[in-house]
C-alpha cells in the first residue's frame, strides 16, 4: 500500500461529515420550533416527535463522531506510511475503514428511525 491509498477516503469522508453535519443541523432546528410550539400548546404528540429527534440527534452524533474519528485514522495511517511504517499505516487504514462502516451503519439507522416518524405522521392523515 503507499500514501494515496488512504489520501483517496478524504474526499469521501469529508463530503460525509459535510452531510452529517447539515443533518444534525436541521433536526436540531426541528426540534427548536417543536419545543416552542409544545411551549405554547402543550400536545403529547409534538412531545413524542421531540423524544423521536432527540434519538435521531444522538445517532447523528455518534454518525459524526465515528466519521472524524475514520478521518484521523487515514491522517495517522498516511504519517506511518509516510515514515515507511507500512505494517502500522496499513492497520490504521484498516481500522479508519472499519469505524468508516460504522459510521455509516449508524447513518442507515437513523435513515430507518425517521422514515418511522414519516410512516406514522402520513398514517395519521390518511385517517383525517
Amino acid at each position: 500500500m503507499n500514501l494515496t491509498t488512504p489520501a483517496l477516503l478524504f474526499p469521501a469522508i469529508s463530503l460525509l461529515l459535510l452531510a452529517y453535519t447539515n443533518r444534525f443541523l436541521v433536526v436540531a432546528q426541528l426540534i427548536r420550533t417543536l419545543i416552542r410550539q409544545n411551549q405554547d400548546d402543550p400536545n403529547s404528540d409534538l412531545t413524542d416527535q421531540i423524544l423521536n429527534l432527540k434519538i435521531r440527534i444522538e445517532a447523528i452524533r455518534r454518525m459524526q463522531v465515528l466519521g472524524v474519528l475514520a478521518f484521523i485514522g487515514c491522517v495517522l495511517a498516511m504519517f506511518f506510511l509516510f515514515l515507511n511504517q507500512a505494517t502500522i499505516g496499513t492497520g490504521f487504514f484498516a481500522l479508519s475503514l472499519l469505524l468508516l462502516v460504522a459510521s455509516l451503519c449508524f447513518s442507515l439507522y437513523e435513515v430507518q428511525i425517521s422514515g418511522r416518524a414519516l410512516n406514522l405522521q402520513l398514517k395519521g392523515l390518511e385517517f383525517k
